[in-house]
């Protein structure tokens, strides 16, 4: 009988020390500071660079540098960022998707972190304006 205690409590603090999945949003109320400035290395044949970002651990904006990404053929990474969603701010993993202007659900289409007005697409249609032949018009590209 006691040996099935132990195991069940074995069980059960296990279970409370299992991390978080990958996809599980954590909101926050307190703003990232600016990104840090980082050299960014001479582009690696096979490899995308993900920028440095702050990541929010123990209550505080810890920064994390810069790092290689392994690359998938047909596919774009959208780097980590935050994101502000209804006046807080919530992290977004980097992750690989077939759609090179992904819209996100705060309007972040240059995927650069910082989703405002000021975002560089002018007629919101998802391609960056440096990428649009017409920014201004959104049924034509």
């Amino acid at each position: 009988m006691w040996k099935r205690k132990v195991l069940f409590a074995a069980v059960t603090a296990a279970s409370l020390w299992t991390a978080l999945p990958a996809s599980a949003q954590i909101y926050i109320d307190v703003a990232p500071p600016a990104p840090r400035y980082e050299v960014v290395p001479a582009p690696r044949a096979g490899f995308v660079w993900q920028p440095g970002y702050y990541e929010f651990r123990n209550h505080h904006h810890v920064w994390h540098n810069g790092y290689w990404v392994k690359e998938r053929r047909g596919m774009y990474w959208h780097p980590s960022r935050w994101e502000q969603e209804n006046g807080r701010y919530v992290f977004r993993h980097g992750s690989w998707d077939r759609e090179k202007y992904v819209m996100h659900g705060n309007g972040d289409r240059d995927h650069d972190g910082v989703p405002n007005r000021a975002d560089r697409d002018r007629d919101g249609d998802g391609v960056p304006n440096k990428y649009d032949r017409a920014p201004d018009n959104p049924h034509r590209q």
